[in-house]
Parts: structure tokens; sequence; C-alpha cells
């Protein structure tokens, strides 16, 4: 069974797998100037709860271009960009990186999407499928 993940700061999230938990939260949050729209799902197990995505759109006027967006979240998430495997996939809404937990891509300058899954919730290609079906909405755009 699938499902939709709703709609979340000018995007919709139009894909879900089975496989991610049915408890959701949103969060407003920001960091070095980035402002982040988060939507998380998770599940609880035994030791408490295990999250299993995360949508995370981001806008700030220092993610420029793919690579600007990539240094970011390396910064945001403690990442070595020497040591980070991504490789080029395309998304309908512009250039995009995926590696095996996490994808992501620059909608337009200052708005950027980011989505990392639990590899128990979905593996790399369920991963991007989750990401192209994140698409911007009339109000997407800044």
């Amino acid at each position: 069974m699938t499902r939709d993940g709703g709609e979340l700061s000018g995007f919709h999230i139009g894909y879900l797998p089975a496989e991610v938990g049915e408890q959701v939260s949103d969060f407003a949050t920001e960091w070095e100037d980035v402002r982040f729209a988060t939507r998380v799902w998770e599940r609880q197990v035994e030791d408490g709860y295990r999250v299993d995505l995360r949508v995370h759109v981001l806008r700030g006027d220092r993610l420029t271009d793919l690579g600007a967006v990539r240094d970011f979240l390396a910064d945001y998430h403690e990442r070595d960009t020497a040591t980070w495997e991504l490789v080029d996939f395309a998304h309908p809404d512009g250039p995009a990186l995926a590696g095996d937990t996490e994808a992501f891509w620059l909608v337009e300058p200052g708005v950027a999407v980011d989505v990392l899954a639990d590899p128990r919730a979905a593996d790399p290609t369920t991963l991007r499928a989750i990401a192209e079906n994140v698409t911007r909405t009339p109000a997407g755009t800044r």
C-alpha cells in the first residue's frame, strides 16, 4: 500500500511507501540563515521511536546552485564532502544528487528540497521514487 504525504511549504509529497511510519510531525526551524520546513514520519519501536523519513524544504539566499546546497547540507549533517558518495539524478524540478539514504535538489536559486530515509524504510530506489514525487505546487515559489 502506498499513500500521499500531503503538502509541505509549497510542495506536494506525492508518494510514501507502506514501510514509512504513520506518525507525522511538522517543524519550522532555521540554521545558518536557511529556513527549514520539515515533515517527519516515524514509528514506535521497542525502545522508543524511529524516524523513517524526513522531508526538508529549504529556503535561503545561500542556496544559489546545487553545489551550494550540497555544501550547506554537508555542514548541517556534519558530513565530509570528500567522502560523501552522491550521484546525479534527474528530478522534475531541477538538478539533483542522491546517495543511499538522502536525495536533494535545487528547485530554483534560494529553494531546495532534501529527502532523508532510514534504509529500513526505503532502499535507494524507493528513496529516489519518493524524491521524484515531491513536486512544487503553485505556492512553492518564493
